[in-house]
């Protein structure tokens, strides 16, 4: 009973500054959003396409970092620090060489990508402004991102979240110094948006380097990791690929998803426009202890502590139950406050509100019981494993029946929402039946081939 008590103060003190520290990520945007939207609507709209693209290619560099994670919570849990130094040496060539990749890609084909995600030609200049600019986060997140996936390895998820609250203030009053100006300077217009963001991000970047510099919990040495470090790297990727693979999956399923939802009377597509972020928010606490557990789970592969990962994994799975549940409350007290939060709307848009809102209080007890057998299954080192699972659900199955349910059956957007709940319930047997598989066959061997050394 101690233990178990022990283990769960563990990770709710990893997991509450992972979850708010994914709700400042979705915060810088909204900042961004704020300041420029005085500029006009058509400021806004080159902003949403610029940094849909930018933040696509940041979503893949988080995904990479987030598979590092594990391999660096290894490497901290087996206590060799020449081990560390490699794996974080390999998780940063990894990611900077991918940051590269997408600079040098936006750099050369910026026109083409801009004239292929809008037609509307007046507001190609401010996405060109923008996105100009806005390139840069790309090589700055590519450091950060590692750095973050390090300090969550240690157990030290409060530093990332204090360097995002130290640098969106800096984000805020920078970005709208350089949109408006002040005084004798007029400002520069959205291009100071983009301009604000990247001198915060580089902000937090060096703030990250200097905390592991003067860290104590590890001594990280370049010597020690450049020794075997292509090794490394490559099964380093081998291991974290999928992740990122499994991040494009999933983005491109929910942009088509967002496709088939447009098909929808307007008043059911702006509900669930509404409800969204949200649900996207709330979501974030339930992923956060589910990390958490992947993460306390590595560091006992790492440690070769493997007598207590069945049980372990076991309460994981409770405890992330019990969280979905709050959260799932949490979604019903939302269903009952929406049409205060968004007032002024139709009765029709309200009416599709109440329909859908069985479906995403529920949501949560199902999407919790399969994402914390994800990360069991990542910490295992199985991340294909996910990927498949992943891709069959959303890609095979889900996203025909719903085109079907929307474009030929024409149904209520009860039936069409309800299509993403079926998928979430039918990842919970592969899931599960994997997770177990994989666990049952989990040795000191397996354990030791996860460790790159």
């Amino acid at each position: 009973m101690f233990k178990n008590s022990t283990y769960i103060k563990k990770n709710i003190k990893m997991a509450w500054p992972i979850a708010i520290n994914a709700l400042l990520m979705q915060g810088m945007l909204m900042i961004d959003t704020l300041l420029i939207s005085p500029l006009g609507e058509g400021s806004l709209a080159a902003m949403g396409i610029a940094s849909t693209i930018v933040a696509l290619m940041l979503g893949v560099q988080n995904a990479l970092a987030n598979g590092s994670q594990n391999v660096l919570s290894r490497a901290f849990g087996s206590g060799k620090e020449s081990l560390l130094s490699k794996s974080f040496l390999s998780g940063m060539i990894i990611n900077l060489s991918v940051a590269v990749l997408f600079f040098t890609l936006v750099t050369i084909f910026k026109w083409p990508l801009i004239k292929l995600i809008s037609h509307d030609t007046h507001l190609y200049t401010d996405i060109d402004a923008y996105l100009s600019t806005i390139k840069y986060a790309l090589l700055l997140t590519g450091i950060s991102q590692v750095s973050i996936a390090l300090f969550n390895a240690m157990g030290k998820t409060k530093l990332p979240l204090l360097s995002y609250l130290l640098t969106m203030p800096v984000n805020a009053l920078v970005s709208y110094y350089l949109i408006y100006g002040l005084g004798d300077f007029s400002g520069i217009g959205i291009s100071g948006a983009a301009l604000g963001s990247v001198i915060a991000l580089g902000l937090r970047m060096m703030f990250l380097l200097v905390c592991l510099r003067y860290q104590k919990t590890s001594k990280l040495s370049f010597e020690q990791a450049s020794d075997g470090v292509a090794r490394n790297v490559r099964l380093h990727f081998k291991e974290t690929f999928p992740i990122a693979a499994n991040m494009m999956v999933l983005a491109m399923g929910l942009a088509a998803y967002n496709l088939l939802y447009t098909q929808l009377p307007t008043e059911a597509y702006a509900a669930i426009v509404m409800i969204t972020p949200w649900l996207s928010a709330l979501s974030q606490f339930v992923l956060a202890w589910a990390v958490s557990s992947a993460i306390t789970i590595s560091q006992a592969i790492g440690s070769n502590n493997l007598d207590t990962l069945d049980s372990d994994v076991s309460l994981s799975i409770k405890v992330t139950i019990a969280v979905s549940g709050i959260i799932a409350f949490a979604s019903f007290i939302l269903s009952l406050v929406i049409d205060k939060i968004y007032p002024g709307h139709s009765q029709t848009t309200y009416q599709a509100l109440a329909v859908i809102a069985p479906l995403y209080i529920l949501m949560p007890l199902i999407q919790g019981y399969t994402t914390v057998h994800g990360q069991v299954l990542r910490a295992l080192g199985k991340t294909t494993a996910v990927f498949n699972i992943n891709f069959v659900t959303r890609w095979l199955i889900a996203l025909p029946l719903c085109a079907f349910v929307v474009l030929v059956l024409n149904a209520s957007i009860f039936w069409v929402y309800a299509v993403t709940v079926f998928e979430q319930a039918l990842k919970i047997i592969p899931m599960r039946y994997q997770a177990r598989k994989f666990l049952r066959e989990f040795d000191s061997k397996k354990a030791k081939e996860l460790m790159y050394e």
